[in-house]
């Protein structure tokens, strides 16, 4: 299995970054992707246990189901009727036709609504086992308190006295699994259990030299050591989730070659570990891995049984809040990026880009100023981002919260400031990572949770709604039969005006 990559070096900067264009030509800006540089996965060695040998791991039990055959199911958090279709090989038709009761129009399910699905059977299904539930996935509500370096801290591991550059300061332990858990929007309990999985990060004392240069069995000399690894760790965690949740993720490849398909009735946490070690162990310890004796056992054995007092973080009928676009009424930018990457490379397409009027010279700074989308606070204000939280708590593992990136440093907003929709965020730049030009990168959340910008629940800035192109960065918005497409050139087509409402 191999892995494409454009993750920075030292930098907390999203792989749906960009290269900087050395031209005369007159530019305007959105990320654009650096050519993908291939990242071979090797197995990564297993840590010897005193333990007794485990029973064999179960394989798929579904039986050869009749072609629609109506099979019980209930809806998990963040479930919609799209990628369920998807998952049980049938249609959206189909499903309502069975479940009268369901609203055509409704974005995500409540969860715990009983529902019969006709299904198609597939061969090849995976393991039903579930390993632990999507709330612990992300770094949502159930991650409040949670005080990552001290409880690194206060085991013997090694991983408590390990350190490295990473968002332009040395971290060490715990403060360095919590910003990679921040900037991905990933459970720092689950990087942790990763670690402990593969290297025992949290009870072997010394880390070898074998393991130093790729412990997570990344092998790709750009990404030495257990910082740089625990970023594609996390990126590829975060592929495997959002593909299952949009229903794209029909296929996990064994590195035997073999493959299979995720159990129609698996949750999304458990599909992208199961993704995530697929490519990192031969099959024997693959099986182990997702089932009760692998990782399920060492979270549990770290963290509690994550199926106890189990709270689904995202409702049903999910509906985003009234945003404004991100500039001043009245102004004219340009749609430059259509939905990528929020944090990272591929899954979640969350993020959409727009820049000012054409700027020569690409990276030219710009008087042009970023808006705040609506009512909140600003939780986080880091070089080059910042992040607004809509439900006032001042948390943003909580609620709606939307990320601006390639904010200039002049001007920028403080932590901690209330604002009012269109007050002054900051300005439009290059900062935050290599760019085609100035522009704003933006992005939703709700509950920790990456919301993609074409989904049940579209980004919508003003009436204009986001649709993904047949790539990432492609793309248009719509607004009652009016379509703009997105384009780094500044094209006319590309021009989009606030009015304020």
């Amino acid at each position: 299995m191999k892995i494409r990559n454009r993750i920075p070096v030292n930098k907390p900067v999203p792989l749906a970054r960009c290269i900087t264009l050395v031209s005369m030509v007159v530019i305007l800006a959105a990320c654009a992707p650096q050519p993908p540089r291939t990242v071979y996965i090797t197995p990564f060695p297993v840590i010897a246990t005193e333990e007794p040998a485990q029973q064999p791991t179960p394989l798929a039990t579904r039986p050869v189901y009749e072609p629609g055959t109506l099979v019980d199911y209930s809806a998990r958090t963040g479930d919609n009727l799209l990628a369920l279709a998807l998952r049980f090989n049938t249609t959206v038709p189909e499903i309502l036709e069975n479940n009268p009761d369901l609203n055509e129009g409704v974005t995500t399910l409540t969860p715990g609504m009983k529902m019969q699905i006709p299904i198609y059977y597939e061969a090849l299904w995976g393991n039903p086992f579930q390993i632990i539930p999507d709330s612990l996935f992300i770094n949502g509500p159930a991650q409040i308190g949670f005080d990552t370096k001290a409880f690194v801290d206060a085991q013997p591991g090694w991983l408590k006295n390990y350190s490295s550059l990473a968002g332009g300061e040395v971290r060490r332990g715990g403060d360095l699994v919590e910003y990679v858990a921040l900037e991905y929007s990933i459970s720092p309990r689950l990087l942790l259990a990763v670690a402990e999985y593969q290297v025992g990060a949290l009870t072997v004392e010394t880390l070898t030299d074998e393991l130093k240069a790729y412990p997570l069995g990344f092998e790709d000399q750009s990404h030495e050591g257990f910082y740089l690894q625990l970023l594609l760790a996390a990126n590829l965690l975060n592929n495997g989730y959002y593909s299952w949740r949009s229903g794209t993720l029909d296929t996990i490849t064994r590195l035997d070659g073999t493959i299979e398909h995720p159990d129609p009735w698996q949750n999304a946490a458990t599909v992208a570990l199961q993704h995530y070690f697929s490519g990192l162990l031969p099959v024997d310890e693959y099986q182990k891995a997702i089932y009760s004796e692998g990782f399920y056992k060492t979270y549990s054995t770290l963290f509690g049984d994550p199926w106890q007092n189990v709270a689904d973080h995202i409702p049903g009928d999910l509906k985003q809040p009234e945003l404004r676009l991100p500039f001043v009424p009245g102004k004219t930018w340009s749609y430059t990026g259509g939905p990528h990457s929020a944090w990272g490379e591929g899954a979640p397409l969350a993020a959409i880009d727009f820049a000012p009027p054409a700027v020569a010279g690409g990276c030219a700074p710009s008087e042009e100023f970023v808006t705040a989308m609506a009512d909140g606070q600003i939780v986080r204000s880091d070089p080059a981002v910042a992040l607004l939280d809509l439900d006032g708590d001042g948390d943003e593992h909580t609620g709606w919260v939307i990320l601006y990136l390639h904010l200039g440093i002049n001007d920028k907003i403080r932590p901690g400031m209330l604002v009012k929709t269109g007050d002054l965020i900051g300005h439009p730049s290059c900062e935050g990572g290599s760019a085609t030009g100035t522009h704003v990168h933006l992005a939703r959340k709700y509950n920790g949770e990456w919301m993609e910008a074409d989904s049940v629940v579209p980004f919508n800035l003003e009436g204009w709604v986001a649709k993904k192109g047949a790539t990432p960065y492609q793309g248009t918005m719509f607004n009652f039969g009016r379509v703009i497409t997105a384009s780094d050139k500044g094209l006319p087509n590309s021009y989009i005006t606030s009015v304020g409402n």
